[in-house]
């Protein structure tokens, strides 16, 4: 077993950091590893193993130092860029870059929540170059509905293709999901976290989701006058209240804790009913009964501040997604809103 160096000056940074975790004791150490990644989890465990008798005076100097980092720190400024130099201290560039990566990519615990959040039209393209028996573990691994979305992306006989070695598919070998994994982490992951601060359409998306109904619907449509392709890529991006359609149960109720219940009544005064029930479904029938109820004591409403509403409800919404609390779930989208 490897023994850490007498040496305060030669630990490395996640040496430090098992070290503090054994100092802990096992149930505060056990809360701190339920809030670290996998791959975090793995690391520090192999150092542990392998760190043998550690001196008392290398214990009380990383204590000291720990306290003295924390009481000289003043306000803190959590950004991508403090994190990426903090990252830069304790490893090489290489590990930090795809460890950043990462970061600015898709919402996700796991390499699989990860592609899960990933655009089915982004994760098709990648994936169609790949050979169908690792496209079949990927989607097999991610959740059932993306991994239709995507499946109807690619050509018919690449998909059949696909499709065959789901079905014959065997257990796969714990090494082989990890090398995919791998891969993944620093072909896939690492080009969509670059690529997507520079995309363009993303950019325009998001700008269009907040514009007011009247001025994206005169932009939109000067935009496929000009440039019909890019019109359709941004739509497709953006994401509306009519696309709260697409919330699963959970979905809706996490909103209806989450959102300002005079905002809630607001937007839906103006909704149409599939949104409408949508909601009531997902509420007692108490609850369902007073929100109608606020809704028309609201009485008439000025379209502008209903759209508003319903843009708060769309942010709060995206944010969700975003952080993984809630998935996007099919839904229709034939119906037509009546204001």
């Amino acid at each position: 077993m490897a023994r850490v160096k007498e040496d305060y000056r030669s630990l490395t940074g996640p040496q430090k950091a098992s070290i503090l975790l054994l100092s802990l004791g096992q149930d505060q150490t056990a809360k701190l590893l339920t809030m670290m990644e996998d791959d975090e989890i793995k690391e520090v465990s192999q150092i542990m193993s392998g760190l043998g008798t550690i001196g008392s005076n290398i214990v009380e100097r990383l204590f000291v130092d720990f306290a003295d980092a924390l009481s000289n720190t003043g306000s803190l400024v959590g950004s991508f860029e403090t994190t990426e130099r903090l990252l830069l201290k304790g490893m090489d560039k290489e590990r930090a870059a795809l460890i950043m990566a990462e970061i600015r990519g898709p919402a996700g615990r796991t390499m699989w929540d990860k592609l899960t959040n990933v655009h089915e039209a982004v994760l098709a393209n990648y994936l169609k170059n790949e050979y169908p028996q690792t496209v079949a573990v990927v989607l097999s691994k991610i959740k059932s509905d993306h991994a239709s979305r995507v499946l109807t992306l690619f050509p018919e006989g690449f998909a059949m293709e696909v499709i065959m070695r789901m079905l014959h598919m065997e257990a796969v070998q714990k090494d082989v999901v990890e090398s995919l994994e791998k891969t993944l982490r620093t072909e896939f992951m690492s080009n969509l976290a670059k690529t997507a601060r520079v995309d363009s359409h993303v950019m325009m998306a998001e700008i269009f989701n907040n514009l007011n109904r009247e001025t994206e619907a005169r932009f939109m449509q000067a935009l496929e006058e000009r440039n019909r392709d890019s019109a359709e890529k941004i739509r497709s991006l953006m994401f509306t209240f009519e696309d709260l359609v697409k919330l699963d149960a959970n979905g809706v109720q996490l909103l209806l804790r989450t959102a300002d219940k005079n905002k809630l009544a607001l937007a839906l005064k103006a909704a149409s009913d599939p949104i409408k029930d949508l909601f009531y479904q997902n509420m007692s029938g108490r609850a369902a009964k007073m929100l109608k109820e606020d809704m028309e004591a609201l009485g008439p409403v000025r379209l502008k501040d209903v759209e508003e509403a319903q843009t708060a409800l769309v942010t709060i919404t995206k944010e969700l997604a975003n952080s993984g609390q809630i998935q996007l779930a099919e839904g229709e989208e034939d119906g037509e809103l009546v204001y």
